[in-house]
């Protein structure tokens, strides 16, 4: 009888340690999605990246006009990257500090026709 109560606590301590070892194995894996040694994390925060100003669209109805630039909706006197739009016709629109978007040529040559 002890013969069997000491196989029996052999057993449950092999599996003890056994899942012992599995635990401390796991906890010292690595996150595969996590950057490497020396990787550079980029901050989302928009004042701090600058992303390329596009003008893809103006919108122009009786009495209002409006500027699509990197699919975000503007109107005259709106903001765009902290500065302001002054001018928005069928032909482009200009900012505050100088900078002019025209829209492509073959759109602006076959408006309207």
């Amino acid at each position: 009888m002890s013969r069997i109560k000491v196989n029996s606590l052999s057993a449950l301590l092999f599996m003890v340690l056994l899942m012992a070892t599995y635990f401390v194995q796991a906890q010292s894996l690595r996150d595969p999605t996590r950057p490497g040694i020396g990787g550079v994390s980029i901050s989302e925060n928009p004042q701090s990246v600058t992303e390329k100003l596009k003008l893809n669209s103006v919108l122009i109805s009786s009495g209002s006009a409006t500027a699509i630039f990197n699919n975000k909706i503007y109107a005259i006197g709106d903001l765009v990257q902290g500065v302001k739009i002054v001018r928005i016709n069928n032909k482009g629109v200009w900012l505050a500090d100088g900078r002019q978007f025209a829209l492509y040529q073959a759109v602006t040559e076959t408006k309207g026709q």
